[in-house]
């Protein structure tokens, strides 16, 4: 049996596993010798002693594990908790090297055989010249063959380094049922169910929201979790009932391109929505309570598209924005003028445009800010002094990216439910985990792969009350959600059919979340799935990814420059016919919040709108 056969298909939860009987027989084919056999008994024994055994917890979360002993020793054999452990390098399934060379040349044999009774006139005699090319055909082949197997053994190597032990079960069904029905730990309940890998692993698509005409770029839960924001490139923006699936309120969100986000401020009735865009314009919108827009306001202008906002936890007249040009504005609707110019990121003199910014939820006086090159940088609104340091309080990358000479950009980042860590995405890269009250420099924690984040700015997010899992789309279609202490993928779903998944907006209080991308509708799923996944077909589309990653990198090795595409397509729509506004919209206003310091040469459009309701 060679090396590739003797790999168990784990990825799908260990539901594959083969008979010892029948290794053992495929073993004598092989070798044809009693040491093969008594090599295939001494692999299956510890294979089948590991899963016996069940997973290790890991040790830097024994801490967290050990407050969750009481009642695990009761067994429970309706525990919510599947496997759902892959592993891509199984020690102990490795054939002794003698054996292995052995098995290798008769499949070398057996293959140089077979194309030869595969060609026109296999088994008659040939000339000399004809066995010499033959020969040559055969070497050409072998070389060939090896260098796939070469290539299969990195790509193997690479899916399974930095990979810890999956830990194990923190919630079990049963137990946590009975504690409740007697009132015991009943206010963390629910906490802890939402978290549990093992309905993160039973997660299936519940339904559809379709009402946009264009690709979803943005989706917000407001803070209880009853209504669900989306905005998309038809320039419109939705307010959903999300639960009975029907759309409660439609508007024009005022902006000119792609709505790249709209977002309920905090503690504000889900009255007040701030919006950013292609644009470069930072909207609000007021809200009223009879399910209508009252209007939008332009409160700031970036002179570049600006992708993120970021809200402060307690604040319902506060936020923060960031745009290509570099720019981070502090924004407080209670001022007459509201933006102001926080800091412009900067790389020694040379500008940073930016993709996404996120504040500290524990230090909301900090924020974290990534774009168009490797590094975070984390600022402190208190003490930005651009002549020191450029403003940075610290700086993180990962050690391996810091001399890198491709152009790598951050696409996303946010910080986990305490503030302690900050997770981060670039472009065409991995997902890594940095522990935010590192010093200045420190290199990441843990890193999550597998998936493709090329073409699009693509979202991350953590999962679970407490930050518990890491979900990601990808460039594949497919959504990836990674346990956050073990690095190991946990679930994988098909997300759109156009093949990029960008926004993942997990539930406030509630095991599910929603999801969108190129498709016009949003997602919605929950873990309602009878068994947990067989991560079925994971393994391929990683490897998949991975090469399709290579091959750009070699062949693309300058990206373009994204502000050269957003100026041609500045142009070429302003060639277009001006768009006809829609019936009751309003022209510009005597009033106007805009930012001093916005550029007056930007397409800022009308500085106020007055909506119609849907």
């Amino acid at each position: 049996m060679s090396e590739a056969d003797g790999k168990s298909t784990a990825l799908n939860g260990g539901s594959e596993e083969k008979e010892p009987e029948e290794d053992q027989h495929k073993e004598t084919d092989a070798s044809g010798s009693k040491e093969g056999q008594t090599q295939s008994s001494s692999q299956d024994a510890p294979k089948d002693t590991g899963e016996a055994s069940g997973d290790k917890p890991m040790s830097d979360v024994d801490g967290e594990i050990g407050g969750n002993r009481e009642g695990e020793e009761e067994e429970d054999t309706d525990s919510m908790d599947g496997s759902g452990l892959y592993s891509l390098t199984e020690d102990g399934e490795r054939e002794s090297e003698g054996g292995r060379r052995e098995r290798a040349k008769d499949k070398d044999g057996g293959k140089r055989a077979a194309r030869k009774r595969n060609r026109p006139g296999g088994g008659t005699n040939h000339s000399t010249s004809s066995d010499e090319d033959d020969d040559e055909d055969d070497d050409e082949e072998e070389q060939k063959d090896d260098d796939d197997e070469d290539d299969d053994e990195a790509m193997e190597a690479w899916l399974g380094a930095e990979l810890c032990d999956l830990r194990g079960p923190i919630w079990r069904a049963i137990p946590s049922l009975r504690l409740r029905e007697i009132g015991r730990d009943s206010h963390q309940f629910v906490r802890r169910v939402c978290g549990a890998r093992g309905l993160v692993q039973r997660l299936e698509l519940q339904g559809r929201l379709e009402r946009h005409t264009g690709c979803v770029n943005t989706l917000h839960f407001n803070p209880s979790g009853t209504r669900l924001a989306s905005g998309s490139d038809d320039l419109r923006v939705v307010i959903w009932d999300w639960a009975v699936r029907r759309a409660e309120l439609e508007f024009d969100s005022g902006h000119k391109s792609n709505v790249f986000q709209a977002k309920f401020l905090p503690h504000s009735g889900d009255s007040t929505l701030a919006m950013c865009a292609r644009d470069g314009q930072i909207r609000v919108a007021e809200l009223s309570a009879t399910q209508r827009c009252k209007n939008t306001k332009r409160v700031a202008q970036h002179k570049g598209a600006a992708h993120k906002l970021a809200l402060e936890p307690d604040s319902p007249c506060s936020f923060l924005s960031a745009g290509e040009d570099a720019v981070v504005f502090g924004i407080d609707l209670r001022l007459d003028r509201p933006a102001n110019k926080l800091v412009v990121v900067k790389e020694g003199d040379k500008k940073v445009g930016l993709y996404t910014i996120f504040v500290n939820p524990a230090k909301t006086h900090q924020f974290a800010v990534g774009g168009r090159d490797q590094y975070v940088r984390i600022y402190d609104q208190r003490k930005i002094n651009e002549n020191d340091n450029n403003g940075v309080l610290k700086k993180f990358c990962p050690s391996h990216l810091v001399s890198s000479e491709s152009k790598t950009n951050i696409t996303c980042l946010v910080y986990s439910h305490d503030g302690t860590e900050l997770l981060v995405s670039y472009n065409d890269e991995d997902i890594y985990l940095f522990d935010s009250n590192h010093s200045d420099g420190a290199d990441y924690r843990r890193r999550y792969k597998g998936h493709r984040n090329n073409a699009t700015v693509k979202g991350v997010n953590f999962y679970g009350p407490r930050s518990e899992f890491v979900v990601s789309g990808s460039d594949c279609g497919h959504i990836y959600l990674w346990d956050k202490y073990s690095a190991r993928i946990v679930q994988f779903m098909e997300g759109d059919r156009g093949g990029v998944v960008n926004c993942l907006e997990p539930h406030p209080n509630l095991p599910g979340m929603a999801t969108s991308g190129l498709d016009h509708d949003i997602k919605l799923w929950a873990p309602t799935a009878e068994s947990p996944t067989g991560l079925k077909g994971l393994k391929e589309v990683m490897k998949k990814n991975k090469r399709e990653r290579d091959e750009d990198s070699v062949r693309h090795g300058d990206q373009y420059d994204t502000q050269l595409l957003w100026f041609l397509m500045r142009h070429m729509r302003n060639r277009r016919p001006q768009r006809a506004r829609r019936e009751g919209a309003d022209t510009d206003t005597d009033e106007s919040w805009s930012s001093p310091d916005s550029s007056d040469e930007e397409e800022g459009g009308p500085d106020h709108v007055q909506c119609m309701s849907s």
